[in-house]
Parts: C-alpha cells; structure tokens; sequence
C-alpha cells in the first residue's frame, strides 16, 4: 500500500507528555511539518520558556534554547541580531507571554525585531495546576478563580493581538484555532505566514493560538473544543489583525 502521508523529519518520534486532550502536540507538528516544507531545518532556531512549552525541544529536532519565564522574545532578539541568517521562533503560552512577559513581546513589537512568536492560549495556568491566567474568560472557573473570573476583582482577558496589532513596529499578527481540521488548516497557513515574514525581513510577527487545556478546564476533550467555538471566540476573535502586504 502506498503511503499518501508521513510524519515530518523534524518531529521526534518520542512519547508525549501533555495531557490527553493538549493541542500543544497538533501545533508541534505544523511546526515540524512547516519546516520540512521550508527546507529550513538546519537554519531554524526555537525558544521555549517556563510553562507547559518548557519541552518543546523533546518534538522538535531542531536547535533549541530555553529561557527565563517570560522572556523569550529578549532571548530570541538576541539571537537574531548575533545570527540574522538564522530563522527564530519564541513558542510561547498565555501564563508566560501575557504576564510576566507582557514588557518583553510588547517592546520586542515595538523594535520590529525579526522574529516570530507562536502564542498557544489556553486561557489558564497549565504547567501548575490550573490557576487564573491573563487571557482567563470572565465567569470561567480556575484554581483561583473557582466562582468565575470577575472583572471588579480581576480585571479583563488581555488582548494580545489587538494590543500588538496598534504597534508600529509589528509587521503580521493574527489569531487561529485548532478545534477543527479546517481550522488546523489555516492555523498552519498562518504560521508559515509567520515564518516567511521572518525570511523576508519584514519584522517582528506573532501568531496566536487558541488551545484546550481538558484537564484543568474540567472538560472532557470534545467539551474542550466546543467551548473554544462557542465562548473562547466571542472573547478571543479569530482573523488576521495585521498583515504587512496589504498594507503595501
């Protein structure tokens, strides 16, 4: 029988550690696969912070550096203005990158550096248990918020991509999910949007991610997707915020 698909060359074949449900491993994959297709493997150098990406560079056969919590956007910065012929990437959750990073993807924005970010929000804490994240839905329950966010006593789910999409020196930014196969579709139509904005040196480029978290959401895995279709989106809307050919 012949084989009409293979899993990508960058993607190691090694046991998963997410939890059943994660979208993490369906967004290591369109990365691997991205950068099979690119032919960029040997150029192509990846960030993972503190959070649940921590072990990106387990999937990944591909250069990786870890980072402080919070701060791949400086790391990779730095990185590419040491190796602008290198392709960068921060991967990046909501814990890490909207709260105590918010200071280094906002000014690393603003510098237009010529990076990429790949933003998975699953709207809550994951690597340690569960708590209220940045991005947490109003009314929705965590560890620490168990009767719901409220916004008197916890203020409002941070739009990143609205935020970063005002700021002169972003050059593409948009938002996706992973809750259907059209959706898996055009997250890695966007996420190679991202990279070939990079290789053109165009400058800096975020894509965000929308992704179950089953186990701390209380959900099952079907629950999980239904709720990013019908709550996380009303909150969280999916589409392009800013793209730097049709501003041309």
């Amino acid at each position: 029988m012949e084989a009409t698909y293979k899993a990508p060359k960058t993607l190691i074949d090694t046991p998963t550690h997410y939890c059943p449900g994660c979208g993490h491993g369906i967004v290591h994959r369109l990365i691997a696969e991205i950068i099979d297709e690119m032919d960029i493997r040997g150029k192509t150098i990846g960030l993972a912070p503190v959070g649940c990406s921590v072990l990106a560079y387990n999937y990944l056969d591909i250069d990786m550096c870890e980072a402080a919590h919070g701060r791949p956007p400086s790391v990779a910065t730095g990185i590419k203005r040491v190796h602008p012929d290198k392709v960068v990437f921060s991967y990046q959750g909501d814990g890490d990158l909207a709260a105590i990073g918010t200071a280094e993807i906002i000014h690393t924005a603003n510098r237009g550096e010529n990076i990429t970010v790949i933003f998975v929000n699953n709207a809550v804490y994951g690597m340690t248990n569960g708590q209220m994240a940045p991005t947490t839905l109003i009314n929705q329950k965590t560890l620490t918020t168990p009767h719901g966010r409220s916004e008197k006593n916890d203020g409002y789910p941070l739009p990143v991509c609205e935020l970063l999409s005002v700021i002169e020196g972003s050059r593409f930014i948009a938002r996706t999910s992973i809750t259907s196969p059209k959706n898996i579709i055009k997250t890695k139509q966007l996420l190679e949007k991202g990279f070939k904005t990079q290789i053109q040196e165009k400058g800096f480029s975020l894509i965000e991610i929308l992704s179950p978290c089953p186990v701390y959401w209380r959900m099952s895995s079907v629950e999980s997707l239904k709720f990013i279709d019908e709550k996380m989106v009303k909150t969280f809307p999916l589409g392009i915020f800013k793209d730097w050919e049709s501003q041309n």
